[in-house]
Protein backbone atom coordinates (compact mmCIF):
# COMPACT_ATOMS: atom_id res chain seq x y z
CA UNK A 1 0.00 0.00 0.00
CA UNK A 2 1.17 3.69 -0.76
CA UNK A 3 2.30 5.90 2.33
CA UNK A 4 -0.79 8.15 2.26
CA UNK A 5 -1.80 10.64 4.72
CA UNK A 6 -4.47 9.87 7.26
CA UNK A 7 -7.39 11.80 6.64
CA UNK A 8 -10.07 12.81 9.67
CA UNK A 9 -13.46 11.29 9.31
CA UNK A 10 -16.90 11.84 11.85
CA UNK A 11 -19.36 10.23 12.43
CA UNK A 12 -20.82 9.58 16.27
CA UNK A 13 -16.83 8.82 16.75
CA UNK A 14 -14.04 10.85 14.81
CA UNK A 15 -11.47 8.67 13.28
CA UNK A 16 -8.44 8.85 11.24
CA UNK A 17 -8.95 6.32 7.71
CA UNK A 18 -6.48 5.72 4.46
CA UNK A 19 -8.38 4.48 1.42
CA UNK A 20 -6.84 1.08 0.39
CA UNK A 21 -4.77 1.46 -2.63
CA UNK A 22 -4.34 -2.63 -2.88
CA UNK A 23 -5.77 -5.57 -1.01
CA UNK A 24 -4.78 -6.04 2.76
CA UNK A 25 -4.89 -8.75 5.49
CA UNK A 26 -3.87 -8.49 9.16
CA UNK A 27 -4.27 -10.01 12.30
CA UNK A 28 -4.90 -7.39 15.33
CA UNK A 29 -3.50 -7.41 18.94
CA UNK A 30 -6.73 -9.77 19.83
CA UNK A 31 -5.90 -12.21 17.34
CA UNK A 32 -8.71 -11.23 15.02
CA UNK A 33 -8.39 -11.38 11.11
CA UNK A 34 -8.86 -8.12 9.49
CA UNK A 35 -8.76 -7.97 5.19
CA UNK A 36 -9.96 -5.66 2.50
CA UNK A 37 -9.65 -4.54 -1.03
CA UNK A 38 -8.58 -1.96 -2.77
CA UNK A 39 -11.22 1.02 -2.30
CA UNK A 40 -11.63 -0.23 1.19
CA UNK A 41 -10.44 1.85 4.38
CA UNK A 42 -7.71 1.02 6.80
CA UNK A 43 -9.59 3.25 9.81
CA UNK A 44 -7.88 3.79 12.98
CA UNK A 45 -10.23 4.80 15.68
CA UNK A 46 -9.47 7.23 18.71
CA UNK A 47 -8.10 4.09 21.27
CA UNK A 48 -5.77 3.21 18.41
CA UNK A 49 -7.68 -0.12 16.82
CA UNK A 50 -7.24 -0.65 13.30
CA UNK A 51 -9.92 -2.01 10.97
CA UNK A 52 -10.84 -2.42 7.54
CA UNK A 53 -14.07 -1.05 6.68
CA UNK A 54 -15.77 -1.63 3.16
CA UNK A 55 -15.81 0.99 0.65
CA UNK A 56 -20.05 1.36 0.54
CA UNK A 57 -20.39 1.18 4.20
CA UNK A 58 -18.11 3.33 5.17
CA UNK A 59 -18.61 6.66 2.41
CA UNK A 60 -22.27 5.96 3.71
CA UNK A 61 -21.44 6.25 7.18
CA UNK A 62 -18.61 9.06 7.43
CA UNK A 63 -18.09 12.26 6.57
CA UNK A 64 -14.61 13.79 5.70
CA UNK A 65 -13.43 16.46 7.73
CA UNK A 66 -11.09 17.48 5.50
CA UNK A 67 -13.08 20.00 3.79
CA UNK A 68 -14.10 22.67 5.96
CA UNK A 69 -15.09 25.18 3.18
CA UNK A 70 -17.58 22.79 2.30
CA UNK A 71 -18.80 22.15 5.42
CA UNK A 72 -19.37 25.27 6.21
CA UNK A 73 -21.44 25.78 3.46
CA UNK A 74 -23.22 23.03 3.85
CA UNK A 75 -24.09 24.04 7.54
CA UNK A 76 -25.00 27.87 5.65
CA UNK A 77 -26.86 26.21 3.57
CA UNK A 78 -29.12 24.31 6.15
CA UNK A 79 -29.47 26.89 8.39
CA UNK A 80 -30.93 29.19 5.81
CA UNK A 81 -33.35 26.31 4.43
CA UNK A 82 -34.17 25.46 8.15
CA UNK A 83 -35.04 29.51 9.04
CA UNK A 84 -37.54 29.96 5.26
CA UNK A 85 -39.49 26.77 5.96
CA UNK A 86 -40.35 28.17 9.91
CA UNK A 87 -41.12 31.49 8.58
CA UNK A 88 -43.50 29.86 5.49
CA UNK A 89 -44.93 27.99 7.93
CA UNK A 90 -45.39 30.57 10.94
CA UNK A 91 -46.96 33.03 8.03
CA UNK A 92 -49.29 30.38 6.69
CA UNK A 93 -52.90 30.65 7.99
CA UNK A 94 -53.64 28.08 10.89
CA UNK A 95 -56.80 26.09 9.94
CA UNK A 96 -59.42 27.25 12.67
CA UNK A 97 -62.11 24.94 14.06
CA UNK A 98 -66.11 25.47 13.18
CA UNK A 99 -66.39 27.64 16.54
CA UNK A 100 -63.34 29.60 16.00
CA UNK A 101 -64.94 31.02 13.16
CA UNK A 102 -67.91 32.17 14.29
CA UNK A 103 -68.09 36.22 15.02
CA UNK A 104 -69.01 36.42 18.67
CA UNK A 105 -69.94 39.75 20.20
CA UNK A 106 -71.13 39.94 23.62
CA UNK A 107 -74.56 40.82 23.56
CA UNK A 108 -75.64 40.19 20.14
CA UNK A 109 -77.50 36.87 18.83
CA UNK A 110 -76.18 35.51 15.30
CA UNK A 111 -79.03 34.28 12.81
Amino acid sequence: MKTAEWKTYRTRFLVKAKQLSSSLSFTDSLGRQHSGSKGDYLVESSDGILRIAPRQIFEDIYVSMDAPQEAAQDLIAASLFSRTNRSLLASRKQPQSSHARRAITPGVVAQ
